[in-house]
């Protein structure tokens, strides 16, 4: 059903496509590169200055599609609102930009439409090229045809997802300083040792004593040890079925080295535990505390000392481990033979009291971020359909956040 005001229309026609944008070669500029850009993220993560030689150009505004397989199947799509005024920044070749013409189209409601599963498929079926290089064709993209809704209906309806995803991004920024938060507290009481002290005084400063050991003077009480003391390590398992996509069936997340890599019907851990990579990516540390089935190339660390672990994994030289030659390789053996300090029972209690609640917040904040993306990407494809009107959409966002508030 198309709703008054609502036009069939060429992509061409209402938004420009790698448009032309000034950049001498040589300029030293803001540099987005594809691992920049998180799947199903509206949020630029990372940048670097670096010298403009080629590349695609954008500004504030537009909109980052990759269009290379398999970084547009994964959602690797973003926002630019990472420069000032009149600033342009540059990018990896495999991104298609996407700018909203002045009048007709709104930036934030490009962005959405880029996202939403009806355009993704058109893309995804464009592709051409050898296997594992296949591209978007231009030529399909720009001639798609699009219900486009009138812009100020554009803008609300971009209002309403912004508001979600405005939400999801407070949440990470404020995990992001929960996490800060941990290790300083880890460096200031581990590595300093400016722990609080039986009064509460930091233990260094106030004159505390110490010993020496293997790993050099630590406080009196703490010992040196190795990490298979404190942890208990193995690896993780292949299953016998996968899905790709999450469905009625397969919801359980299957961890990969470094992030969810499908989804699994059975359940293989439902308890806190740490997972690192074991061949291919060291040096991810990722944190689990529901029903999860680590996979084959990982392992699995559980400790009574969960906190103090985990930051103790994320500080590992993995390089110094590797047995891998044509791969990097670890092994439990290796992992559990790492030197560390062990601290006195009392202190680490005290520490995994404090870092814990900062960590159940996080969780608190993740598990939001889940129902958050959940409403928003059954919003979305309604929402540039015309299934459902805005003003439905704003109530129900509203009753959202407001339970998330």
């Amino acid at each position: 059903m198309r709703y008054d005001g609502w036009k069939e229309t060429r992509l061409i026609d209402v938004i420009d496509i790698n448009p032309r944008t000034p950049l001498r070669k040589g300029t030293l500029a803001k540099k987005v590169s594809m691992q920049d850009v998180a799947e199903f993220t509206r949020k630029i993560q990372s940048y670097e200055i670096a010298e403009f030689t080629s590349g695609s150009k954008f500004k504030n505004g537009d909109t980052l599609l990759a269009r290379i397989t398999p970084c547009l199947e994964n959602g690797k799509t973003a926002y630019v609102d990472i420069l000032e005024d009149n600033e342009i920044a540059f990018g990896s070749t495999e991104f298609i930009v996407l700018r909203a013409k002045e009048g007709i189209t709104d930036s934030k409601f490009v962005y959405y439409l880029a996202i939403s599963p009806e355009f993704r498929n058109i893309a995804i079926k464009s592709m051409t090229g050898s296997s594992g290089r296949q591209r978007v064709q231009s030529d399909v993209l720009v001639n798609t045809v699009i219900d486009l809704p009138p812009l100020e209906e554009q803008k609300r309806i971009a209002n309403v997802l912004s508001a979600i995803d405005d939400k999801i991004e407070l949440n990470n920024e404020i995990n992001q300083t929960l996490e800060e938060l941990a290790q300083t507290i880890f460096k200031r009481w581990f590595v300093d040792f400016e722990f609080p002290n039986e009064n509460g005084e930091p233990y260094k400063s106030s004159g505390g004593k110490f010993v020496q050991s293997e790993l050099g003077m630590i406080p009196e009480g703490w010992r040196s040890g190795t990490l298979g003391e404190l942890i208990k390590i193995s690896s993780g398992k292949r299953p016998l079925k996968k899905s790709k996509e999450k469905t009625e069936e397969f919801l359980i997340p299957l961890i990969g080295a470094s992030s969810v890599m499908g989804y699994v019907k059975e359940v293989l851990y439902d308890e806190k535990i740490l997972i690192i990579g074991r061949v291919g990516t060291h040096g991810v540390v990722q944190r689990y505390q529901k029903k999860c089935w680590p996979s084959d190339n990982t392992l699995v660390i559980k400790s009574s000392y969960y906190e103090y672990i985990y930051q103790l994994l994320k500080s590992i030289d993995y390089a110094q481990l590797n047995r891998g030659s044509t791969q990097p390789l670890i092994t439990q053996t290796d992992v559990k033979n790492v030197k560390i300090i062990i601290p006195s029972k009392e202190v680490l209690e005290k520490y995994e009291l404090l870092v814990g609640t900062l960590f159940n917040k996080a969780e608190k904040s993740l598990e939001e971020n889940v129902s958050l993306s959940a409403l928003r990407d059954t919003l979305l494809p309604k929402l540039m359909s015309g299934e459902i009107r805005v003003v439905d959409a704003e109530r129900e966002v509203e009753v959202c956040l407001q339970k998330s508030s």
